[in-house]
């Protein structure tokens, strides 16, 4: 601990980055009833925290190193803080990124100076290509995260934390990715105050941290989340992990919706928005609070960057709903024969105010609604399934179904009487030229789309969902077809939104 707290404390970040405010955040602090400050890395000149490792990183490497050359990978914020670093420096820089990478953050690497090499479809495979050149030219390879000099740059946020607030401090909130920012602030916190809370956020869907201190050992993450793709991390480092399983007192996991809810809170609280991942730690935050009941603590949330592309807002608005819990999704079946809509009209719709209204004729028995109600509690959802129920309209709650909130809702339609044998399946196609292109061309000549529904969030990649016709003993083929096409996917055959309304 030692060592990384002298670290820390000789750390050469300020020579490019800048000390950020503790603001805080007074609506917050009354809706949650405890005191909530947010510390503000989104005011970096990069707009993320990751400058101040990056530039530690490489401010402590020799004349002879810095005439070799810097090389990182990466898609997002820790490829500007080595190409903003790099150009403060004096120093070439080349960086490796996804042919998927949104052209803003390509033409803000470029801006610093940098030379761009854009390759693969994920971080993975651009982080391959990279080593290879790292090879090839003996430049001098930046980690995002499992190096140091890296986590006592990131660690200086908690440095800050301590002297903008010496008082009561209860508990911090940190995004975690890789782990370098909470490993070098836990590692902090915990030398000069134990008795804080150091507690780590990560997406559902990409929580190698988490998962890693459970099973006590490193775990390989089959797949990430794209949402918030700033901590779409498969392993974290050996560094940061051991930091970590000492000194970090828990992880919580927020989904998609929280996130989205957590950035609506922080631009009502500073008029500015974050990115999904600079989102976590309030997210988490609000989750803690909601879960743990605690009232008059003193929070900290670390708001780690502002790197949103524009496009993203339209998702973030339409989810931001669910995750403050003011929206409930149902299925309902009601009979066909007269007077049925008007009756559950009104037993059921009186008085609410409604959200999403989408009606579908089954058959000549029965009609299926897609109905969504503004909801103020939790509880009013089961209150209102039970009123369904009461009714005598049979019932399915898909307020937490992701395939109804990201696909069916826009495209409520009744089953084709054609299509035999269905198989649905959403897919995460990387936002590129060709992508569909190279689903089709090596898709079996057997097989029929019977569906699709493209929507794009974005980001990196587009939610696709597609039903497929797979004729009896091509099953073992198309298992192949999938591993092949090496796109992220889950089947939504059975799924009770898809099964009422597709």
């Amino acid at each position: 601990m030692q060592k990384i707290l002298k670290q820390i404390l000789t750390s050469r970040v300020y020579e490019a980055a800048v000390e950020t405010p503790l603001d805080e955040a007074p609506g917050l602090s009354a809706a949650l009833g405890n005191r909530v400050l947010l510390k503000r890395e989104d005011l970096q000149p990069v707009f993320s925290f990751k400058l101040r490792g990056a530039y530690n990183r490489i401010a402590h490497l020799t004349v002879a190193e810095l005439g070799c050359g810097v090389i990182a990978a990466s898609a997002g914020n820790h490829a500007q803080g080595v190409a903003f670093s790099a150009r403060r420096l004096g120093a070439r820089a080349v960086i490796v990124m996804p042919v998927t990478t949104p052209e803003i953050k390509i033409a803000a690497v470029r801006g610093y100076g940098a030379e761009v090499v854009l390759y693969g479809d994920s971080y993975s495979e651009a982080a391959e290509h990279c080593a290879r050149l790292v090879d090839e030219s003996g430049m001098i390879f930046i980690h995002p995260f499992d190096d140091e000099l890296v986590i006592a740059g990131q660690g200086t946020v908690a440095d800050e934390i301590q002297r903008q607030n010496s008082g009561r401090l209860d508990a911090v909130f940190v995004p975690v990715g890789g782990g370098g920012l909470i490993a070098g602030m836990a590692a902090y916190l915990k030398a000069l105050r134990p008795e804080v809370r150091v507690i780590g956020v990560e997406p559902q869907d990409s929580d190698a941290m988490a998962r890693s201190l459970e099973a006590g050992r490193r775990v390989i993450l089959d797949s990430v989340g794209i949402f918030a793709d700033g901590v779409a991390v498969r392993e974290v480092g050996v560094l940061t992990f051991d930091l970590c399983r000492r000194y970090v007192d828990e992880i919580i996991r927020v989904d998609t919706d929280e996130i989205c809810s957590a950035i609506k809170s922080n631009y009502q609280a500073t008029r500015s928005i974050v990115e999904p991942a600079g989102a976590l730690a309030l997210a988490g935050l609000k989750k803690y609070v909601r879960k743990r009941k605690v009232s008059g603590e003193t929070l900290v949330a670390v708001n780690s960057g502002a790197n949103m592309n524009f496009e993203r807002l339209r998702y973030v608005a339409e989810r931001t709903q669910s995750g403050e819990k003011q929206e409930a999704l149902f299925a309902v079946t009601i009979p066909e024969k007269p007077g049925a809509l008007k009756r559950f009209c009104a037993e059921v719709l009186d008085g609410r105010n409604i959200t999403e209204f989408n009606y579908r004729l089954s058959d000549r028995e029965r009609a299926h609604i897609f109905v969504g109600i503004s909801i103020r509690e939790e509880e009013e959802r089961q209150t209102f399934a039970a009123q369904l129920t009461a009714s005598g309209f049979d019932n399915v709650d898909l307020t937490d179904n992701e395939l109804a909130k990201t696909h069916v809702r826009y495209m409520v339609g009744g089953r084709s009487g054609v299509v035999a044998g269905e198989a649905l399946y959403r897919f995460w196609f990387p936002e590129r030229p060709g992508a569909l292109s190279r689903f089709l061309s090596i898709m079996g000549a057997s097989w029929n789309i019977s569906l699709f529904h493209y929507r794009s969030q974005g980001g990196d990649f587009g939610r696709v969902l597609i039903g497929l016709e797979i004729p009896a003993g091509e099953e073992e083929n198309f298992r192949s077809f999938l591993e092949q096409l090496g796109y992220r996917f889950v089947e939504e055959s059975t799924n009770p939104a898809y099964r009422l309304f597709l």
